[in-house]
């Protein structure tokens, strides 16, 4: 699942002024902190589809990827595999 993120509520939340700080201020938090924070853009937002090949800079957090893209647009990627849901069945 991918979702366009508002870049401004990113950085507010991290207290950072670029998507260059925001790797440096995720390493200062506690990882489950983080996939909090995320899981929240994730909650309400519409899936959208999202070309990897333009994308600036990626940061990945667990099962999340950041991408920045070359019109300073922000996606959100939730990655969750149907092996991980299905093992708890066998």
């Amino acid at each position: 699942m991918i979702t366009i993120i508002n870049k401004e509520s990113l950085y507010n939340l991290f207290g950072i002024n670029n998507f260059s700080s925001l790797e440096g201020a995720i390493d200062s938090i506690a990882p489950s902190l983080v996939e909090y924070h995320l899981s929240s853009f994730c909650k309400y937002a519409d899936e959208v589809y999202f070309n990897k090949r333009d994308a600036e800079q990626k940061v990945s957090i667990g099962d999340y990827n950041l991408y920045f893209d070359y019109n300073e647009n922000i996606y959100l990627e939730l990655e969750s595999s149907n092996d991980e849901l299905t093992q708890s069945f066998w």
